[in-house]
């Protein structure tokens, strides 16, 4: 199964993590709460009154950041802009430290290579699927990518009639939440339903913020999922341009407000740090890959 899913703003909203928008504005995240206040006079001068006197100017600081991000979203959404996910379900196996994925008429294999963690649990994201050799039964995989419309990372841009530094960044950060919330509303939706390995499922928000759901989704570039050039190979899988994203001679995705990754159902998933990796497993690694080492140091420079 591939898919396509389309969103539009105001579907959205609800999910977005405001945890990571003030954290790129450089504001502490217990100003994140302001999102769950009434909209009114006393409710946010309640809000406002919890904090101690010292907190009050930069807790001032979130409330009016976020009054402007939701009068932002109001207007995307006036302007008919839209969130994408494109997603597929693959049947795979693990191969030691590789995934075999089959197409949707097993005619041919796709094979991803990932790294493990060296020391404390020597963990790999394939030890969370069913390995080739149990009895011939497979697991299954999900593949992803997200992005919101283009055109809102541009808005307000330098140059343009309506230049505004503040209200382009902005639009930039808000870009990144509605990528990241379309991903979680679909991926709710792919537990359910789509996969429906959770059909009974009842969780709030804030559980979908903490991750209490089954399985993981690790994205690209990430901790556990560190290899940037690990995009081509999905992008190959279930076609990254169907909903406008494509990707640099780097692996790098366009629009920048774009996320892609895995979707892992095991139970007992769960996120850690590949971390460090010496030399030899660089070389098994690019071997897997099947590229030079020198072609894959660059893409993993900060594990190196």
């Amino acid at each position: 199964m591939i898919q396509t899913l389309h969103y539009t703003i105001n579907e959205v909203v609800p999910f977005i993590n405001w945890h990571y928008f003030f954290h790129v504005w450089r504001l502490p995240s217990r100003f994140s709460g302001i999102a769950q206040i009434h909209d009114c006079d006393s409710c946010r001068g309640l809000w406002l009154s919890s904090f101690a006197a010292e907190e009050r100017a930069k807790a001032s600081e979130a409330m009016q950041l976020h009054k402007e991000a939701m009068l932002m979203l109001t207007s995307l959404a006036a302007q008919g802009f839209r969130t994408y996910v494109r997603f597929g379900l693959f049947d795979c196996n693990s191969d030691g430290d590789d995934v075999i994925i089959a197409d949707h008429a097993h005619t041919s294999l796709s094979r991803l290579s990932f790294l493990r963690q060296q020391g404390r649990e020597c963990l790999c994201l394939s030890d969370f699927l069913r390995p080739v050799n149990a009895e011939g039964l497979q697991d299954r995989i999900g593949i992803f990518a997200a992005c919101a419309d283009s055109a809102i990372e541009h808005l307000y841009a330098e140059g343009t009639p309506d230049g505004d530094a503040y209200r382009h960044l902005l639009c930039q950060t808000l870009a990144d939440r509605l990528a990241e919330a379309a991903t979680e509303r679909a991926h709710q939706a792919i537990r359910r339903y789509y996969w429906g390995y959770a059909p009974d499922e009842s969780l709030s928000i804030d559980d979908l913020h903490a991750e209490r759901f089954q399985g993981i989704r690790p994205a690209v570039g990430y901790p556990s999922l560190p290899d940037q050039s690990l995009n081509f190979d999905l992008d190959r899988l279930i076609d990254f341009s169907a909903i406008g994203i494509r990707l640099t001679e780097h692996g790098a995705m366009l629009p920048h407000a774009s996320v892609s990754g895995l979707m892992l159902s095991h139970p007992e998933a769960r996120y850690f740090d590949v971390g460090p990796i010496g030399e030899d497993q660089l070389l098994d690694y690019a071997r897997r890959r099947g590229r030079t080492p020198e072609e894959m140091r660059p893409f993993l420079a900060v594990n190196l």
